[in-house]
């Protein structure tokens, strides 16, 4: 049944809370300047408080209508449309809303944006990726993820490392510490504080002993940043000794 929301209604409600004094500020820290990763990216000025808030009242948004959103060339429009996504994924994987036909469809629609360059910055990724493709790969051959860790897009190799969160917090490390060890060549500063940040994760919530193995294993091989990242919570002598061994 359809809710009669449409994607033209949530542009509408984002681009009546924008402030176009927030713009120029909003450019600079997602880098959208001639060759940096953002480069052309538009922005309106709406804060993440207020798209969430936004996104919420459209939370029953039909799957079409989310892709279409996904369409905006405006940035706060596609992540108001993946915070949507993420309640859909949600419903959709809850015992009493279990629906697997609306799992697929998400996953398919999120693949298609971001292998069409619509999740193209870190914050997009970092907002979707675990809660739409998590979910979706948890029980399934996550085969996926490794040929998205393989693309030539940043973006795409970012939705590899960061899909793994949602297995860290469910207690499994292992594909996040095998994506970690590929990536380990990577110099991209958005993938190496990636990896970092999941594989301090991987020390923090489930075993402190895994992120220890993959440092005595690999410490000399990380990049400064990832190292950086994955060291960020051990004592400042282990620390040190780790980074001393690049």
């Amino acid at each position: 049944m359809s809710t009669g929301f449409t994607a033209a209604e949530v542009r509408r409600a984002v681009d009546a809370a924008a402030d176009p004094e927030r713009v120029a500020g909003l450019r600079r820290f997602f880098k959208t300047g001639p060759g940096e990763y953002g480069e052309g990216d538009v922005f309106v000025g709406v804060t993440v408080p207020q798209l969430r808030a936004i996104a919420g009242r459209f939370a029953a948004l039909p799957i079409s209508e989310i892709e279409a959103l996904l369409d905006s060339p405006v940035h706060e429009h596609r992540f108001a449309a993946l915070v949507i996504a993420n309640s859909a994924m949600a419903r959709a994987v809850k015992p009493r809303s279990y629906d697997e036909s609306a799992q697929r469809d998400l996953v398919e629609m999120y693949l298609r944006a971001v292998r069409g360059g619509r999740v193209n910055n870190w914050d997009l990724v970092d907002v979707s990726a675990e809660n739409i493709l998590g979910p979706w790969l948890l029980n399934r051959s996550r085969n996926l993820l490794d040929e998205l860790a393989q693309a030539d897009s940043l973006w795409e190799r970012r939705v590899a490392v960061l899909t793994t969160f949602a297995f860290i917090k469910a207690g499994d490390p292992s594909t996040t510490i095998e994506l970690s060890a590929r990536l380990l060549g990577d110099r991209r500063d958005l993938i190496q504080k990636a990896v970092g940040w999941m594989l301090r994760e991987v020390g923090k919530r489930i075993d402190r002993a895994l992120l220890i193995d993959f440092l005595d294993r690999h410490a000399p091989d990380m990049g400064r940043t990832a190292l950086s990242y994955a060291t960020e919570q051990l004592e400042p002598a282990l620390r040190a000794a780790y980074r001393a061994r690049r």
